[in-house]
Order: structure tokens, then sequence, then C-alpha cells
């Protein structure tokens, strides 16, 4: 029965390499049940709600894509969205978490219909490649930079805006020892570094006196119902929140289309072309996920990268998929324990998956400064202003000003000119 639906032997795969993989992916992307509630938790959002909205959303997402599409993918609310739902939606332009859910759901209704009538593809076509590794970049030194301020690692100072913390601190140095671990152990490809990092200096923390244990082990899952369909549309239909929904718009459609396609090479699910096998069905599943992620309470879910480490033990199906939807669902029953571990736990992860992100860099051409200034602008506004939206509309705005000033405009895509109005406007308004 599961090779007639899954297609094991024509993906020359099994039930036990499936299963073995969907296992393996879970272990490196667990650590988005214990990471997403710390962050969207800054908004007022209840930690114990968001827990459950974060397994439930992964769970139906990852159910969608693999019988949809019946691909080996794991999705969950995506780093970068849920930092730009909190720090920039909901701190900076201190809309109310309801108000961002609301906008979440749009883009994701709007991610769905661009899907429909095949508009991603045009959308993505027309942005350089160099803006789209300054977006994956920038969210990198974001996270990074939330990381190191939830970690405890570095802090406020009046002089310096920001500054080391005492190492004497015991929360500080685990944060540090946290750090250093997790490194290591993603270096050394240690399936689940991340859950592992996290759980040892939990551990230490209750040790050492500066972590309280949990109060048990296993229970019943926290009701959802407190997050759960609780939209501010009212809000949300101000002009002022448009550039924020085009900015979940670029980030989604970016990291999902760049991730699928990465992933799919990884499992031989690639053309002759190189076009992505079943295109339709996986952007189709992966816009659906989406929107219904905003439904039960959480940021926008998206594939996860991390996936490739279950393509890598063999998983090719969507019985891989059945496989890590299975273990977020199982995961409910253990709120106690991920959901009483500390910042200083927490934010080690952040870093190392900034560091992680940091990849693309590599892949910009900074010897023409045409193409390397609206990285660095990027990168630099994203974590000096503490927004994603504004260091990627002085990104798109300078691409378009220097390349025509610097007599290349022929190189400037005309959907280019069309972003680069609305950010534009975005200012002006």
């Amino acid at each position: 029965m599961l090779d007639k639906i899954f297609h094991l032997s024509e993906n020359k795969t099994n039930v036990k390499t499936e299963l073995l993989a969907g296992f393996t992916t879970f272990m490196t992307m667990a650590y988005i049940l214990i990471v997403n509630p710390s962050i969207l938790s800054k908004t007022g959002m209840p930690v114990a709600a968001v827990f459950t909205a974060t397994a439930l959303a992964s769970f139906v997402g990852t159910i969608i894509m693999a019988f949809v599409a019946n691909y080996p993918f794991g999705m969950a609310p995506g780093m970068g969205l849920n930092a730009l739902f909190t720090y920039t939606i909901c701190i900076q332009l201190h809309f109310s978490w309801k108000t961002a859910l609301a906008a979440s759901l749009i883009e994701g209704i709007i991610f769905l219909v661009l899907n429909v009538f095949k508009i991603r593809q045009l959308i993505l076509d027309s942005v350089p490649q160099t803006l789209k590794y300054a977006i994956s970049i920038g969210i990198g030194f974001f996270i990074t930079f939330i990381g190191l301020q939830d970690a405890g690692i570095i802090v406020g100072s009046k002089g310096t805006l920001v500054t080391l913390a005492s190492l004497k601190s015991p929360a500080v140095l685990l944060a540090v020892i946290g750090v250093l671990l997790i490194a290591v152990l993603y270096n050394k490809n240690i399936k689940g570094s991340f859950v592992i990092g996290m759980l040892v200096i939990y551990v230490l923390g209750i040790i050492f006196g500066v972590a309280k244990a949990p109060s048990g082990i296993v229970s019943f899952p926290p009701s959802v119902a407190p997050v759960f369909l609780q939209f501010d549309f009212k809000s949300a239909a101000v002009i002022g929140i448009v550039p924020v929904i085009l900015t979940m718009l670029f980030i989604d459609i970016f990291d999902s289309i760049g991730t699928l396609i990465g992933l799919s090479s990884k499992a031989g699910l690639l053309d002759e072309e190189g076009n992505v096998q079943n295109a339709d069905k996986v952007l189709t599943a992966d816009a659906v996920g989406s929107a219904l992620g905003a439904c039960l309470g959480t940021s926008t879910p998206v594939a996860f990268v991390e996936s490739a480490s279950g393509i890598a033990e063999g998983g090719r199906t969507g019985l891989t998929g059945v496989t890590i939807a299975a273990l977020f669902l199982l995961s409910l029953f253990f709120s106690p324990i991920l959901t009483a571990i500390p910042s200083f736990a927490t934010g080690p992860v952040l870093i190392v998956l900034g560091a992680v992100m940091m990849e693309p860099i590599t892949k910009v051409d900074f010897s023409d400064f045409t193409e390397g200034f609206p990285v660095f602008i990027t990168l630099i506004l994203i974590l000096l202003t503490y927004s994603i939206t504004d260091g990627l509309a002085f990104g798109f705005l300078s691409y378009v000003v220097i390349k025509v000033f610097g007599g290349k405009a022929k190189e400037i895509p005309p959907a280019l000119y069309v972003i680069a109005i609305l950010f534009v406007g975005m200012f002006a308004l």
C-alpha cells in the first residue's frame, strides 16, 4: 500500500530508509519547536499556545507536502519570517501580534494566488541573483544579532549601543559554551546538533541554578485557542502594513524557491532541464501550508533546508514527510520540557543558524561595486535599523540607482523598476 501511495520502488527507496530519513530530518529541525515560541512570545503571544501552533503548523504543512507533492520535505515556521513578524511588525512598527497574523494570512493568500497564475516564477526571475543572496545573508546577520541578545552575550550600552556582557555570569558563560558546542556538533554533521546543544546547556543551567527544571515530562498539549484564528484585519487594512506584507512575500518567494530547488537537486528530483519535477504541486503545497500556518497562530511555515539531512539518508518520497509530521505531532505531548528551555540555551542556536545562512556571501562579486554595494547596504541597514523591510528597501533602491548611473541599466529587469518605485512610495507614505 505504501509503495502504491508514495511510489517507493519507482524512487528506488524502501520503508525503512524513508522512516530513518524522516527521523533524521525531524531531529535537525526540531529546534523550531523551542526557538519559534521564544521569538514570537516577545510580541505578547503566550508561549504554550505558540508551541502548539508551531507543532501543528509543521505537522499540517509537512503532511500537505507529503501527499500533494510526494516530496521528502519538512515544513515549519521559517526563521527570518518569524523575526520579521516579531521585531519589525510588532516591536518596531508597533502593530499587535493579531495584526501581524492577519498580515501573514493575507501574504499567504497572495502567495497562493501568485502560484495559481504562475506569477511567482515571474517575480523570482525579475530579481537579480545578487539581491536574492542579500536577503538570505541579511536575515542571517539579523538572526545572529537577536541570538546574541537573547543569549545575554551582548547587552545595551549608552556609549556604543551594545557591548560584551560579563562572562562572570553563569548564564552568559553557558551561552558562550552553547555556541561553541553547537558549532562543533554542526561542523561534524551530528544529527540533531541544535537540539543536542540546547538540551545540554539547559541541563547545565539547571545544575548551576540558573534555569528551572521542567514541571514534568509528558502532558496533554497546551491549548492553541489563545492564538487560533486571532486576526485583526481592521488594523491590517492600514497603508503602513503594505510594505511589510510585500517584504513577507519577497522573503517567502525567494526563500522557498531557493530551498525547493536546492533540496530537489540533492534528492535527484530535477528534470533534464534543471527544473523541479511536479513544480506546480510542490509550490501549491508550500503556499497552502503558509496560509494555514497563520490560521493556526504562527508565522509563515516554509520548506526547511534542514530536510537535506534526511535526503542525505536516502529519503526520496512523501513517506519521509509523513514520518516528520508524525514526530511533530508526537512532540505536542512533551511541552513541559520543550517550553521550559531558557533563552540563554536557545540564543546559541540563532547565532549558529546565522552563520549557516552566510554561505551565499561567497557568491557575491564584491569586485563589481554595482553588485557589492546593494548587498552591503542591505546587510548593514537590516542590522542597524532592526528592520528587514528597511534593509531590503534600500538594497533594491540602491541596486537600481547605482546600475543606472553606472551605465549598466540594461542589467536591470523591467519589473525591478516597479519594485523600486513601490519602496519609494513606502518611504513617501
